[in-house]
């Protein structure tokens, strides 16, 4: 009876020819593996005479891989691939702490009121919030994964996924809402405003495709979080992302007077290392983000029809949606 000892290659032997086939030659595989040239070859040329099949072609000092060399380095690499992210499992598994990077207003509107969800159902150990407002604090290789908000290719050197592209509008409270019977209502109303924003009103009233109105002054703040309790606490109207304002809307605190929603070109992005194999913590987390995500447009609304009650505007040439033009001043990009 054959045993895997018996019938397979020995595995340095296979680990030195996948890098060989990998770098296309021995010189640069020699080099990843602290080894001699002249050991590489050796491994290859008894791999070869092990399986009676050459691996290699050899002109000179030149190699090239063969058909069936690369049959043989991509079955090895998925093999120890798979061992590799078993191990990598196990040690994940054993450790207690996920560390996962978000800015701060993301954290308060929307993962805080489901972190007890992460603890319970993607990490069996204690997680790790890390908030910042310079993405660069989450390129550390102890952060698993993070939640940024940006352009498409921001982020090169990473693994990105779109989660949600990111969509605004004006909100306010239940009170403020029954004063407006029209856009032009807006008018007697203050508009708080966020210093930092990467929004503003004149794009939103081009998506609307009515003429700016001129609000009556109201609170600035330099954090979304502030204009959002702001808004909550009936003190005017502010533009809205739609992930960050969702649960004030869905429970009453906040309602969309109007059924137009501006496009910014942006979107949520789950972004993760590019070098190191996904743990099972992090692919469970991509699963359930997403998953809470979509509840969470379900119970706010679909995005494209205007939300009931909304109010009804006479557009001339413009469309619902937009493209605005927002100049990107995430920090940190």
């Amino acid at each position: 009876m054959k045993t895997l000892k018996t019938s397979l290659p020995l595995l340095n032997a296979m680990v030195v020819f996948e890098a060989a086939a990998r770098h296309g030659g021995l010189t640069l595989a020699a080099q990843e593996l602290n080894i001699a040239q002249s050991a590489v070859s050796r491994h290859v040329a008894n791999l070869e005479r092990q399986l009676s099949v050459e691996l290699f072609t050899r002109r000179g000092n030149r190699v090239a891989v063969t058909g069936a060399g690369n049959t043989l380095a991509e079955a090895i690499r998925e093999g120890l691939g798979t061992i590799r992210q078993a191990v990598e499992d196990l040690t994940a598994h054993d450790s207690d702490t996920f560390m996962v990077g978000c800015s701060h207003d993301f954290a308060q509107a929307w993962l805080m009121p489901r972190f007890g969800l992460i603890t319970s159902q993607v990490a069996d150990g204690r997680v790790l919030l890390q908030t910042s407002t310079d993405y660069r604090d989450f390129d550390q290789p102890e952060v698993a994964l993070s939640i940024r908000f940006g352009e498409a290719g921001q982020w090169p050197e990473f693994v990105t996924e779109k989660l949600l592209d990111g969509e605004w509008f004006p909100v306010c409270a239940p009170a403020i809402a029954q004063k407006l019977k029209s856009i032009e209502d807006l008018a007697q109303t203050c508009a708080i405003t966020d210093e930092r924003a990467m929004i503003n009103w004149e794009s939103w009233f081009e998506t609307a495709g009515v003429p700016p109105v001129t609000f009556l002054k109201g609170a600035r703040f330099t954090d979304p979080m502030l204009c959002l309790e702001s808004a909550i606490a009936g003190h005017g109207v502010m533009l809205g992302w739609q992930l960050l304002a969702a649960d004030a809307l869905t429970d009453g605190r906040l309602v969309a007077p109007f059924g137009i929603r501006a496009q910014s070109g942006l979107g949520y992005w789950l972004v993760t290392s590019s070098v190191k194999a996904e743990s099972r913590k992090v692919r469970d987390f991509k699963v359930w983000i997403r998953e809470e995500i979509e509840a969470t447009m379900a119970r706010f609304g679909s995005v494209n029809p205007e939300p009931a009650g909304a109010i009804a505007v006479e557009r001339t040439e413009a469309p619902s949606y937009v493209e605005s033009d927002i100049k990107l001043r995430q920090a940190g990009s």
